[in-house]
């Protein structure tokens, strides 16, 4: 029997439907798991993905791209397959992509994080018989504290922050994780002053009816002392560059599940280090793998021949796959060795 999807040289192929998941060259037609670059890329003819998705591909790769878009658990016919997507829990917007062919079910996860955040959606295990994972914290050490505990750490620093007469800035992927920083600490009553990009990628969703907080954008003209009783806001490029020094005297956040490793921090010259991840941590991968029943199981981008390896020894049929994925948490932080 034909597998219902390849892994080929642009992506993640269906024969039966003519399409690829998450291509990372150009090819007719798309169906694309979440608006981060490194699944949704320019240039491609067609794109699919969920409704809630749309806007920030538009915001991505702009107004004239094709796209359509479909609700959760909706089914299309694309030529000989069968797709649906459901909740991944990454970002907003985020999908594992189903795809059934002659009685034969596999699921692209794309990435996914099993706690709910509040705004993302809770992840939902889909029966299965082949899983495709990401891996992006495939290994032990990395265990998640709930997120109520570590925004409770959060706002006990930007307390401290005002007491010593500085700043707080929280660093955060611009899309997806500076949403989830500010949505879970809204409730502090502080202003939220953000970079361009996040700006640009924040006001995009509010302008699609989400229900997050008002931000303003820092500009030049920004006085200083708008920055008291605010939490700043940036993403990880903004580190030790001159856009900084304005917030001086300042204490800066990286928010990242890279953070779990003790150093990273320091790497970054930063004052503190919150290991919150819009990825799963080691169980939660392992959980999500067992809870679809597949009978095979592909690891993608991150800790991908540990992960592999593990389920091998645990009964689980597993491979190792070498894909183009692997961006805004992998890059955004000095990965372990």
């Amino acid at each position: 029997m034909q597998p219902v999807l390849t892994f080929t040289d642009s992506g993640i192929y269906c024969p039966a439907g003519d399409f690829y998941i998450d291509p990372w060259k150009p090819v007719n037609r798309a169906v694309i798991t979440h608006a981060h670059a490194d699944h949704a890329r320019p240039e491609n003819r067609k794109y699919l993905c969920t409704k809630d998705s749309v806007p920030l591909l538009h915001l991505r790769l702009g107004q004239d791209i094709a796209v359509q878009g479909m609700g959760w658990n909706e089914t299309l016919q694309m030529n000989g397959a069968t797709i649906s997507f459901h909740p991944a829990g990454h970002m907003i917007g985020s999908a594992q992509v189903k795809v059934t062919v002659g009685g034969q079910t596999w699921v692209a996860s794309g990435d996914y994080k099993t706690e709910n955040d509040g705004i993302s959606g809770q992840f939902e295990p889909v029966p299965c018989h082949v899983f495709i994972t990401e891996s992006t914290f495939g290994l032990p050490i990395y265990h998640w504290r709930p997120q109520s505990a570590l925004f409770s750490d959060m706002e006990d620093w930007v307390k401290a922050n005002e007491q010593s007469g500085k700043n707080s800035i929280l660093l955060g992927y611009s899309l997806g994780k500076a949403q989830r920083l500010m949505y879970n600490l809204q409730h502090t009553g502080r202003h939220f002053l953000v970079h361009g990009a996040i700006y640009n990628a924040h006001e995009t969703l509010r302008n699609a009816g989400w229900n997050l907080p008002p931000v303003e954008l820092i500009t030049q003209e920004t006085p200083k002392e708008r920055f008291k009783n605010s939490i700043i806001i940036a993403p990880p490029s903004t580190a030790d560059s001159t856009w900084m020094r304005r917030f001086a005297p300042y204490s800066l956040g990286v928010c990242s599940g890279w953070m779990q490793v003790r150093g990273n921090a320091r790497r970054m010259n930063a004052d503190a280090g919150f290991a919150i991840s819009d990825h799963a941590d080691w169980q939660g991968l392992l959980d999500s793998i067992r809870q679809t029943g597949a009978e095979k199981v592909f690891a993608t981008h991150g800790f991908s021949s540990v992960l592999a390896r593990y389920l091998q020894e645990n009964g689980i049929q597993a491979e190792e796959v070498k894909t183009a994925f692997g961006g805004e948490e992998e890059t955004a932080v000095q990965t372990p060795a």
